[in-house]
This record gives C-alpha cells, sequence and structure tokens, in this order.
C-alpha cells in the first residue's frame, strides 16, 4: 500500500497521558526523559524522501524512529515495542499518544526499517542526535576518540559447502512454486523434487558415508545445473532470472561445482575441490541461500563466524566533573558496519572521513594494531588528527635476528635517492614501484658490493649474496619509523591504555542492545539495526548523565557499575 508522510514531528503529550505518566513515574523514566529533552531529534522532515507525497498517510517516521529507538534501548522484539506503545504509559507519554490509543501492528515497524534500509536512511536518527550533541557541547571536534571492531552473526543458518548447495535448490524450488507454479511443473518433475527437497536441507539427515555424500553433492549440483539452464533458456520469461533465490542459486552453482567433459565426452559435473578446481576468495564466496551479504570470517584460531563485523567510535575525553555538575559522558560519534572479511584497516579512512564531515574528528584517535597503515597515520595526521595505535614492528629476519642489520640500520639520503649500509657502502638502484596498489621503493644493492662485505651474514641471506630494501615514500616511511620508536616508550604505554574502555562499551553495546547477532537480514538492515543501536546506547548514556545516575543501575555486581561508569 502506498503511504504518504504529512511533517509534523512528535505530536503534543496529552494532558491526561501527562497527568497519569508523572503519577505513575514520579522521578520520570528513560521514555519520559527522551521525549522531553529531545524530541526535536525525532521529526518527519528527514525522512520526507522515504515517503510519498500521495497516498493514505501513514504513521508518523518521527515517531516510528523514537520507537525503535526505545525498542534497542530495552531490547525488545517488535511485538514486544507495539504492546509497549499499547500498555506502558511512559511510553505514551513519550509518543504524545491517548491512553485511549490503540497502538498499531507490529509488522509497522518492520515496514518502516524496510523503507529506510531501501533508501539509504539507516543512520538518520543516528547523525540527528550527534548534531544534537554537538550543539549541546557534549561532543566536540578535537578531542579524544576510541574505536574497536566486534564479530555479528548472521541471522541465518550456518551451512557447510554440501548444505549449502542443497539448501541453494531448495530456495529457488520454494520461489519458484509461489511466483511460476505453471512454469516451475513444466521443467521438473515436481513430485521428485518435493520429496527430495521439501524438508530443509540438514546435515544431520545426511548420509555418513563420503561416497554417498560425494554422490549427493553431485546429484544437488545436477539439479542446480538444470534450474538454472531452464531459467536461462531463451523462450524462458525474463523475470524468473530476476527473482533473488534463482540469481544466488547461479552464483553458488558456479562457486561450488565444476562442470567438464570426461573421455568419454559426457558432462560431468563434480564439487570442487580448493586445490584442484579452485574455490573464490571468502570476500566474494556466498554463504547462505537466504543472506547475500554474510560472509564466512576468521579471527586468530578460536574465533571463525559467518556475518558481519561493526565498529563503534566514542569520545574519551574524562575531564573531571565540577562541584554539581557530573562530566560529559562518552558518547558514540560513528558506526560502521561491513561484511565479515572487511579488515579493520579498510575502515579506518571512512570512519575518519564521517567523522570530519560531522565536525566531530579527533585531535588524538586511539585504535588497536589492525587499524593502521604508514599512509592512514600520514593522511589523518594532515587533517589534524593523531592515530594513537601500535604499528606492525619490522618482522624481517634482519629485524628479528639480534646482530642482523634492519631497515633502521641503514642512512636514507631522500635527495641524492640513495641508501647508505652500515658498511658505508652506497645503494647501486632506486626504482620507485606499486606494490598492492601503494607506492613503494624497492633498493638494491650491487653484488660487487655486498659479495665481499664482512658484515654480509649480518645482512642479508639472499642466495644472489646481495641486499635489498622496500621503503615506502618519505613521509610514510618517517611517520612509521616516529611511530615504532615511540611505542617503545613508557609514555606512549602510559597513554595507549586509554583504549581499553572502548571494550566496556562493547560490551555494554552487546548486554543492552544485542548487538553482536543480527536481527535483520541484508547489510542495509544490519547497518540500521547498528546505528538504531549505537543510538540507543547514546540516549541510556545522556540519561545517566541527564540524572546523574550509574548507566547500568539495574546490574547488582558492583564490579559491572564500575565497569560501565568508567566507560561513561
Amino acid at each position: 500500500m502506498r503511504l504518504s508522510m504529512r511533517p509534523k514531528g512528535l505530536p503534543e503529550v496529552p494532558a491526561q497521558t501527562a497527568a497519569v505518566a508523572r503519577a505513575a513515574f514520579p522521578r520520570g523514566s528513560l521514555a519520559m526523559r527522551v521525549r522531553d529533552r529531545l524530541a526535536e531529534v525525532f521529526a518527519d522532515e528527514p525522512f520526507a524522501d522515504a515517503f510519498g507525497a500521495r497516498g493514505a498517510p501513514g504513521l508518523s517516521p518521527g515517531v516510528l524512529s523514537l520507537v525503535t529507538v526505545l525498542q534497542f534501548a530495552e531490547d525488545l522484539t517488535d511485538r514486544q515495542a507495539a504492546a509497549m506503545a499499547v500498555r506502558a504509559s511512559d511510553w505514551k507519554y513519550a509518543l504524545g499518544a491517548e491512553l485511549t490509543d490503540t497502538g498499531f501492528d507490529a509488522s509497522v515497524l518492520s515496514r518502516f526499517r524496510t523503507r529506510l534500509a531501501g533508501h539509504g536512511m539507516e543512520r538518520v536518527v543516528f547523525d540527528r542526535l550527534l548534531e544534537h550533541c554537538k550543539d549541546e557541547g557534549l561532543v566536540t571536534a578535537g578531542g579524544r576518540q576510541r574505536t574497536d571492531s566486534t564479530h555479528v552473526i548472521s541471522a541465518v543458518r550456518d551451512l557447510n559447502r554440501l548444505e549449502l548447495a542443497g539448501e541453494s535448490v531448495r530456495a529457488a524450488l520454494e520461489a519458484l512454486a509461489v511466483a511460476a507454479p505453471a512454469w516451475l511443473a513444466g521443467q521438473v518433475d515436481v513430485a521428485e523434487f518435493a520429496h527430495r527437497y521439501g524438508p530443509r536441507v540438514d546435515g544431520w539427515r545426511m548420509p555418513s558415508s563420503q561416497t554417498k555424500r560425494d554422490r549427493l553433492a553431485q546429484v544437488f549440483g545436477q539439479d542446480a545445473l538444470a534450474l538454472c539452464r531452464a531459467a536461462w533458456a531463451f523462450d524462458a520469461p525474463g523475470w524468473i532470472r530476476e527473482i533473488e533465490s534463482v540469481r544466488l542459486l547461479r552464483q553458488i552453482l558456479v562457486q561450488t561445482f565444476y562442470l567438464h567433459t570426461d573421455t568419454r565426452g559426457r558432462e560431468v559435473i563434480k564439487k570442487r575441490d580448493a586445490d584442484d578446481e579452485g574455490v573464490p576468495p571468502g570476500q566474494l564466496r556466498l554463504a547462505s541461500a537466504y543472506e547475500p551479504d554474510a560472509r564466512w570470517a576468521a579471527k586468530g584460531e578460536d574465533l571463525f563466524w559467518m556475518g558481519y563485523k561493526v565498529h563503534l567510535t566514542e569520545t574519551c575525553d574524562t575531564p573531571e566533573a565540577e562541584a554539581g555538575v557530573p562530566a560529559a559522558p562518552n558518547l558514540i560519534t560513528d558506526v560502521f558496519t561491513t561484511d565479515a572479511t572487511v579488515p579493520d584497516v579498510k575502515a579506518t579512512a571512512p570512519i575518519q572521513r564521517r567523522l570530519a564531515e560531522h565536525g566531530v574528528a579527533p585531535g588524538e584517535h586511539y585504535l588497536d594494531s589492525g587499524y593502521p597503515s604508514a599512509d592512514l597515520i600520514t593522511a589523518a595526521l594532515k587533517q589534524g588528527t593523531r592515530m594513537v595505535t601500535p604499528v606492525l614492528l619490522d618482522h624481517s629476519a634482519q629485524a628479528k635476528a639480534a646482530t642482523g642489520f634492519d631497515k633502521n640500520a641503514f642512512a636514507i639520503d631522500w635527495k641524492a635517492r640513495q641508501v647508505r649500509c652500515p658498511a658505508g657502502k652506497s645503494s647501486a638502484h632506486w626504482n620507485p614501484v606499486k606494490q598492492h596498489g601503494a607506492d613503494a621503493i624497492v633498493i638494491t644493492f650491487s653484488v660487487r658490493t655486498c659479495r665481499p662485505c664482512p658484515f654480509r651474514e649480518q645482512c642479508t641471506s639472499s642466495a644472489l649474496g646481495r641486499r635489498m630494501l622496500t621503503l615506502r615514500p618519505r613521509e610514510p616511511h618517517e611517520a612509521l619509523v616516529r611511530a615504532r620508536a615511540e611505542q617503545k616508550t613508557e609514555s606512549w604505554k602510559a597513554k595507549y591504555a586509554l583504549r581499553a574502555g572502548v571494550e566496556g562499551t562493547i560490551n555494554q553495546a552487546l548486554d543492552i542492545t544485542g548487538m553482536r547477532r543480527a536481527r535483520y537480514r541484508g547489510l542495509p538492515k544490519v547497518r540500521l539495526q547498528h546505528a538504531f543501536s549505537a543510538t540507543a546506547l547514546n540516549v541510556i548514556r545522556l540519561d545517566a548523565y541527564w540524572t546523574g545516575h550509574d548507566q547500568h543501575h539495574t546490574r547488582s555486581s558492583r564490579l559491572d557499575h564500575l565497569a560501565y561508569r568508567l566507560t561513561a
């Protein structure tokens, strides 16, 4: 149904609703304080592009965005949030609803999220709250901020490659049985396929014998190939190929199976082997027939998950509270969600760019060792942000050896484009190159210089008997050298300890909003979930600041109280 919007923002609080809510909550509640202090954040105008000017008027997007923030602040399902809007007087106060208001159906929240995600409006409320906090002086540019990431588990089953092959066929058949039943009946033996793909494909019901499993994989591949050939036949309706599960079936068929002709000229399909036929890299390989954005990823030897990764950035200035005035809370300034295979270093520049766009770029940015590179450190410094982060040390064989000559033992003359070794000899070649898309310089010493050198054993183990160095251009090289030297000092180590507080924020996000598990399918909706989760955390922290209470005062553990105070 087509919905339109008449921009009006949050309605006035009815007098009777206000009276009952004040009587029930004489000290107020989080929902009531959010309404009183942040009503302008939940305006309708920013959502105008997502709602038409014609059609039946729908619920106010400002009201629905407030419901969603409160929903995440209390970790509620859609049904629970819809019920709270009916029976909770403080929620009715926040929404400006009459006491007799019957609320709305829970499906409205799902449609609202779909509309926001479809129009790229996942961060509207988060950004508006950030602007409000900036106007109030609670967030400023030039301060200290810290960033960390955590893994996010997708909202679908974990499948191995064999299960995925069968489930992708089943998903396409289920979709076609609804969208094109007559066409499907003309292409496959429906009774046979219903027997094979009626129940979901589950590893518990698969044969234990490897031979039988290989045969089952071949059956899945043959069925997938037959279905794809039918869908992409010249006489097939074009819209069938646009069905998402059919498109995903084709991709999974290609990434899972290998089609070839045997010595007798017969067409044979077999499951791909990583060593022989090869498989796509992790960032391209589909992991689910229902969730095209989720990816498998690993961190270390213990963590292996399918889904996404979320990066949270927060302020971490810790001014002392003045007499009667609490210290400003640490607030989340950016939330960035990627698929699970994107390394942290790829998130650094987008995070810093958004912070600058919102006028809250930090003077010092605290990150762990996964985020920096020489180029990023140099670029951030030019923009006024100093990255306080451990950089990777020189892991060359010479650096690891107690008596070896690492890069720091060589004197670089950037103007003359020469390098002098510890023995006082100059390099023979200076070659600018591109390595992994970045500028680099390869320095080569002459064989005639290195072979007779008495220090050759300490300098190189090359079969050619000469030393080679790979350097970054001057600015990033010198930035890297300074960072490596600085991070060895005790003063830097004491300063860097400030970054550890972001771990508490990650834990708070997991405990309160359930951020670790995706509620929805698809990267846009997962980004929306995380944006509203971050908004809810900021609202909770602001409420603690307004009331002077501990952020998580419902917990009984004093250690938990201390942890949350330190992160706030």
